[in-house]
């Protein structure tokens, strides 16, 4: 990077990137705009904004991105389904490339030619902010100090004596259990004693949900309403984006709902060990399945579980703006557009399940799938169905027939074929 340059810093307030301010400054002569983005973790956001000022930086900005992320980035990748390896929600993935944006932004705003961030080289965070820049504006620069040749820095111990010399205000100590990533979506727990895949989890890496045993002995049923695919009320109660998932968040985390503990495959090429808190999420995704299942015509259906991986895939590697996010997106849209109606969800000791649901598109109907007597379907018409989807089969199975020298003229004598040999 140039002496004397200005740069935009992706600022948490933690350690690594407090520390990184005075050494901008130190090593580049940096003039330092911190900025950073309140996706709803449980902060002090006017301490953070004090802290770098105090650290160094000539201007400290914080943006409230809650809403926009929920409407913009946590819907889409509900109403595709989208989950990544059958396990995550995709909670710091879907996070990313908002905060990238809002880096661009104000780095345009303000005239600087470099972002900066705090992520280590090995992990998919780098990616994640670095391809999301490069796709909204490619003039400008980025700079990653962690994998920079002269970055001094190799442990926390190192960046808390620097911070004391340098006067930066922190509250950290040596001692640090979890790597963790919040917003009001989840949070995610790496690192500790999860690095050891034999060991299992502490009940103390809990932050925002009860264990199964903390969780009420009875069971709680929550309404969720959908309008194509959003959710937009809680037990009948119209709600905005936030107030919702705060809501939902709440009496998920109480019962328990949406821990899981997952080795993950990262995008650059290692596998990890991660816990991840999501309750609300993990209710809305169950609920939207329940709905869609209702609604949903069968091939639509399976194909968008398809889409849905692909989805989730893109996300998680850092390429939200690609073309064929968009793409998957325009198509999940179409899929949306009747799927409005409520479910009512169950819950009870860590697990969540769709009790009932209920849509005026659905495509369920009682007088077709009733067991008893009924007027509208003729079973009958089963066989002719049956014959014409078997066809190809029986086909196959004659043409083998004629080649070992059965014929149709033979009698009852013929020689007997076992099914096993009509089937390669």
């Amino acid at each position: 990077m140039e002496k004397g340059a200005k740069v935009v810093l992706a600022y948490s307030g933690g350690l690594d990137t407090s520390a990184v301010i005075p050494w901008l400054k130190e090593e580049y002569d940096a003039e330092v705009i911190a900025v950073c983005c309140n996706a709803g973790q449980k902060e002090d956001f006017d301490f953070i904004k004090d802290k770098a000022i105090k650290s160094g930086a000539s201007k400290s900005i914080v943006l409230d991105i809650q809403e926009e992320f929920i409407t913009d980035y946590i819907w889409p990748t509900l109403k595709a389904g989208a989950i990544y390896e059958d396990a995550y929600l995709l909670g710091t993935s879907m996070a990313r490339p908002l905060m990238a944006k809002k880096l661009v932004e104000v780095a345009e705003e303000e005239g600087a030619y470099y972002i900066v961030h705090g992520c280590t080289g090995k992990g998919n965070d780098q990616v994640r902010f670095e391809t999301s820049i490069k796709a909204l504006n490619p003039q400008i620069m980025i700079f990653a100090p962690w994998r920079a040749d002269n970055w001094p820095f190799e442990s926390r111990e190192d960046l808390i004596e620097y911070s004391k010399k340098n006067n930066v205000p922190i509250t950290q100590t040596v001692e640090k259990v979890y790597s963790r990533d919040e917003n009001i979506w989840h949070i995610s727990h790496e690192g500790g004693n999860l690095e050891d895949p034999w060991n299992e989890h502490l009940d103390d890496i809990h932050v925002l949900s009860n264990t199964p045993e903390q969780a009420p002995d009875t069971p709680a049923y929550v309404e969720i309403e959908f309008e194509k695919g959003v959710p937009v009320a809680v037990d009948g109660k119209p709600m905005g984006p936030i107030e919702l998932l705060m809501a939902l968040n709440e009496i998920a985390a109480l019962h328990g709902v949406g821990t899981i503990d997952i080795i993950e495959n990262r995008l650059v090429g290692m596998k990890s060990r991660g816990v991840y808190e999501t309750p609300g999420g993990t209710l809305l995704f169950e609920a939207h399945k329940a709905l869609e299942r209702l609604i949903l015509d069968r091939n639509t259906m399976h194909y968008k579980k398809i889409v849905g991986e692909k989805f989730a895939e893109l996300c998680y590697d850092g390429l939200w703006f690609s073309p064929l996010m968009k793409a998957i997106n325009a198509f999940v849209d179409v899929t949306q557009e009747e799927v409005s109606g409520t479910v009512k969800m169950k819950l009870y000791k860590s697990s969540c399940h769709a009790a009932a649901s209920k849509s005026e598109n659905s495509l369920y109907s009682e007088e077709f799938a009733t067991f008893s007597k009924d007027e509208v379907y003729n079973q009958s018409d089963a066989t002719g169905f049956i014959n014409l989807w078997s066809l190809p089969l029986k086909i196959r199975a004659i043409q083998k027939q004629n080649k070992e020298g059965v014929t149709p003229d033979e009698t009852l004598e013929r020689k007997v074929y076992k099914s096993s040999e009509f089937v390669e």
